[in-house]
């Protein structure tokens, strides 16, 4: 197989030199770089255009999960892993709605990063072994409809109670654009009214 070009994304060094060491023991895996922020993160991408991201969530000034949703609206060929020390079901639904394929608890082994990294190149959804999920849960996040930026300005503005006139106005688009939007969202959410979406997007914290 190909290689697998990855780029790393902490701002801790010894986390960003513990993963690489693991990394380089990975023979599918070629990294490409290692970004201790989301501003060079942003720079790396457009430099060495890797396949997957593994970034931390909670980073300052841009964190993980903002920074996954700018790589995803940018560069929405590329695969996002996530890693972090957090569990709470709040930071995996967010990042997962933010566009990232797989969750990782930064004591992973260096098997189960290599099984993640794989998973996630092939097209899947990965979540760490560490994170005590019930079978419902795990449905719940295998549930989470991936929005692209622009449904997810009209999903708010929708639940603020817009309608689609006053949405097509606020955002410069047609009627026609914003009517696709909703039919797409009620599409991606598996619902057919208004009412339903905004109840299941607010379980799903996206609101």
């Amino acid at each position: 197989m190909n290689r697998i070009k990855v780029l790393i994304v902490d701002d801790h060094p010894m986390v960003l030199e513990g993963m690489r060491s693991m990394l380089t023991q990975i023979n599918f895996v070629d990294i490409v770089g290692t970004a201790a922020n989301a501003y060079e993160a942003i720079e790396l991408i457009k430099a060495a255009a890797p396949d997957i991201v593994i970034t931390d969530i909670n980073m300052p000034e841009i964190s993980g999960i903002e920074l996954t949703l700018k790589i995803k609206k940018e560069f929405p060929e590329i695969k996002v892993i996530a890693m972090s020390t957090f569990k709470e079901r709040s930071y995996i639904t967010q990042m997962i709605q933010n566009g990232a394929s797989g969750y990782l608890i930064k004591s992973a082994s260096k098997e189960e990063i290599e099984e993640a990294i794989l998973s996630v190149h092939e097209g899947k959804l990965y979540m760490s072994l560490d994170i005590s999920l019930s079978a419902f849960d795990k449905q719940e996040i295998n549930n989470v409809p991936i929005l692209s930026s622009r449904e997810k300005e009209v999903l708010d503005l929708i639940a603020d109670g817009f309608t689609n006139p006053q949405i097509a106005e606020k955002l410069f688009l047609s009627l026609h654009t914003v009517d696709s939007h909703r039919k797409n969202l009620l599409t991606k959410f598996g619902i057919n009214n208004t009412a339903s979406l905004i109840k299941l997007a607010a379980k799903y914290n996206m609101l």
